[in-house]
């Protein structure tokens, strides 16, 4: 392996544990727990390839000084859960970027994962059913198994056609891809929150809509929702141990 080689992966070692360590002093654990495992896989990976003893010595005592913490944060996590306390909150600047939906769901799908809920009053005008489109691709990616996505949401008024015929065509492809999309609409919906059937609940301020328009179709962050400017927004992510099925 080549010095730039591993010069490299200690870079990006560095880099994703010193972000592990700064969501882990804000307080977002989970999104911490994610990194600091990142993080301790780049660090061993590097490992592997150093022959220099003293060189292998300290490496050794950051990974377990970085495992250790894991651990702590961890076993700290899960308690919060079992007591039913468990609550951490992001807050996205206006014109911010580098919050995908990868991104700001991923510390919270697991293998678990076989059913989610989406409850969002707008997913209705053609950017919005893109978005919800964009959420589910992202999914289908994560390494989870789901099979059933439920969405509450209301009808678009003005032009309901082109709502259906766009969900109806996304509930097709789902299907080709194994899962089910149980639609359901209801005109006093309020409340926009997200249900993973591991216990995952995330309510956005502003929904699946938390991003600006893009300033044209080819503007940087029209394909890539991490370079997509967000609205100004707040994400409250708890658990909980039953997670409620919506009515319709």
């Amino acid at each position: 392996m080549t010095q730039n080689l591993m010069s490299g992966m200690e870079t990006s070692a560095i880099s994703v544990l010193k972000r592990a360590v700064e969501l882990d002093q804000s307080g977002r654990f989970q999104e911490s727990l994610v990194c600091y495992q990142e993080g301790i896989q780049l660090l061993m990976d590097a490992l592997k390839a150093v022959k220099d003893e003293s060189k292998r010595g300290h490496y050794r005592e950051k990974i377990k000084g970085y495992m250790d913490r894991a651990e702590q944060v961890k076993a700290h996590v899960n308690q919060m859960k079992e007591d039913g306390k468990y609550h951490e909150q992001i807050r996205i600047s206006e014109d911010a970027t580098g919050y995908s939906y990868e991104v700001l769901f991923k510390p919270y799908i697991s293998s678990a994962l076989t059913e989610v809920w989406v409850e969002d009053p707008y997913i209705r005008h053609i950017h919005q059913l893109y978005n919800f489109l964009r959420f589910c691709e992202m999914l289908l990616k994560a390494s989870c198994n789901v099979q059933r996505i439920h969405l509450l949401t209301s009808q678009d008024e003005m032009d309901s056609s082109q709502q259906s015929s766009a969900l109806a065509e996304l509930k097709e492809s789902l299907s080709a891809q194994g899962v089910t999309l149980d639609l359901h609409y209801s005109s006093t919906i309020h409340d926009r929150e997200i249900r993973f059937d591991n216990g995952w609940i995330i309510k956005i301020g502003r929904g699946l809509d938390y991003f600006k328009k893009p300033k044209g179709r080819f503007s940087i962050g029209y394909c890539d929702y991490d370079l997509r400017q967000c609205q100004e927004t707040t994400v409250d992510i708890f658990h909980s141990k039953h997670t409620k099925t919506l009515s319709e």
